[in-house]
């Protein structure tokens, strides 16, 4: 069965960090480019990080440059995005998505003292 599943979302206080983890199976995620998007109610989704099929070439919203890393470790199938110093405004649903093959549930982040 061709699904992701994601995982590590939860509560954090400003400044901390979280690593959101997309397991894939049914497929192979180094062959396809994964996004990270995230979305709140009332705003556009907004594509967060992008990291490129075979290979490492990754791109960052400009909210987010410096303060996330977009990765993947090929041989657990497994991508994930590293969310340091996170800001209040960072807070919403993250998804990860490969176009066309699958979409994660989803998972909630709030960053709140």
């Amino acid at each position: 069965q061709v699904q992701l599943v994601e995982s590590g979302g939860g509560l954090v206080q400003p400044g901390g960090s979280l690593r959101l983890s997309c397991v894939a199976s049914g497929f192979s995620l180094s062959s396809y480019a994964l996004n990270w998007y995230r979305q709140t109610p009332g705003k556009e989704r907004e594509l967060v990080a992008a990291i490129a099929s075979f290979g490492d070439n990754t791109i960052y919203a400009d909210s987010v440059g410096g303060r996330f890393t977009i990765s993947r470790d090929n041989a657990k199938n497994t991508a994930y995005l590293q969310m340091s110093n996170l800001k209040p405004e960072d807070t919403a649903v993250y998804y990860c998505d490969v176009a066309g093959i699958a979409r994660c549930q989803g998972t909630q982040v709030t960053v709140s003292s």
